[in-house]
């Protein structure tokens, strides 16, 4: 069961479908691995849970 983590900010049920096939397509070329094997996982974070240098996403 090869996977796939992404944690990231809130993402549309739609980003997270194309972040899905596009991710899985790519890994599945590059490591000839079926890609139909693969798991993928969003985890989220709501925006004042995450900090980019020093400064927080929802302060942006």
């Amino acid at each position: 069961m090869p996977s796939i983590t992404i944690e990231i900010a809130p993402l549309t049920k739609e980003q997270k479908a194309q972040i899905a096939k596009e991710f899985t397509e790519s890994i599945s070329k590059v490591t000839g691995i079926d890609a139909k094997a693969f798991y993928l996982f969003f985890n989220e974070y709501p925006r004042e849970s995450i900090a980019v240098g020093g400064t927080m996403l929802s302060d942006r």
